[in-house]
């Protein structure tokens, strides 16, 4: 989405992040009344557990919106790419310290080649590529914090921009009233990007959530590497953002190291599908 949020530079950070969060929800709401779940939602606002759960991850997401649009709207869309070829790594580390979930060997040489690939870059640049690690720990630490939680994307979704809303509306409200604000002071065209925001915002992440449900574990992991693989593209063809050589040698870096945790993990995959057939097969047979 680096080309949605360029066509909005001219609208502070803090206050698209506001629209974000806001229209979203309003979309999301609309979603889950036409499903008629709206009793799901106000049960979730109704738990004091669910809601100090979400307010930590709706935190981290904040986080992660305002790092994005800053990144983009400031020329920086190669290293927020980077960001997202890293999270599904720390999705792996995370699983690994919080849930000791064992890596193989050569899922643990994957993740090697990513920190490989990280190294070379800030030695290249001469200090850590902070955009990159602040994208990529902050929707790690979203995706972790989901996973302990009990609610679907949709609702959880809601319940997190739901509790952004009040802020998010209440501050949008305040730079309006001091007439520093978007609304009411930009085309028509840009009110209708700022209301778009939730539907941007939200539907790809529901699709996410579909797809993981429907696809195998290849597929899904290769589709995981064409969004920052876009985002590379953009910033680099339409504009122009330098891509030399060291920047060449981290990404090819950590482009192996993914590429070869999704061989391993879809090997293992299909290893286990074989074994879960021929366990009833033997069964069968010993019954005989």
């Amino acid at each position: 989405m680096p080309l949605f949020w360029k066509q909005l530079s001219h609208v502070t950070n803090l206050e698209l992040v506001a629209h974000r969060a806001g229209w979203t929800f309003v979309f999301l709401l609309l979603l889950i009344r036409r499903q008629h779940r709206l009793g799901e939602l106000r049960a979730a606002f109704r738990s004091p557990q669910l809601l100090r759960l979400h307010a930590l991850s709706a935190a981290l997401i904040t986080v992660n919106w305002l790092m994005y649009v800053w990144a983009v709207a400031h020329d920086h869309i190669v290293e927020a790419s980077l960001g997202y070829f890293l999270t599904p790594l720390v999705n792996v580390a995370s699983g690994w310290i919080f849930f000791r979930e064992r890596l193989r060997p050569i899922q643990m040489a994957a993740v090697i080649l990513a920190a490989v690939g990280v190294a070379v870059q800030v030695v290249a640049i001469g200090h850590l590529p902070w955009i990159a690690l602040v994208l990529a720990f902050s929707f790690g630490g979203y995706g972790l914090l989901r996973k302990q939680g009990p609610l679907g994307s949709m609702v959880g979704l809601a319940v997190e921009t739901g509790l952004l809303t009040p802020l998010a509306f209440g501050w949008l409200l305040l730079v309006g009233v001091t007439g520093g604000g978007a609304l009411g002071h930009v085309s028509p065209a840009d009110h209708l990007l700022l209301v778009s925001t939730g539907v941007v915002t939200a539907v790809p992440l529901l699709f996410f959530a579909i797809g993981a449900r429907g696809l195998s574990l290849a597929t899904l992991g290769i589709f995981q590497f064409l969004a920052p693989s876009m985002k590379l593209i953009v910033g680099t063809l339409v504009y122009h953002e330098p891509f030399g050589g060291p920047l060449i040698l981290s990404f090819g870096l950590i482009w192996i190291g993914l590429i070869v945790y999704t061989l391993d993990s879809f090997r293992s995959a299909r290893h286990q599908a074989r074994t879960q057939v021929a366990a009833p097969v033997v069964s069968a047979a010993g019954e005989l």
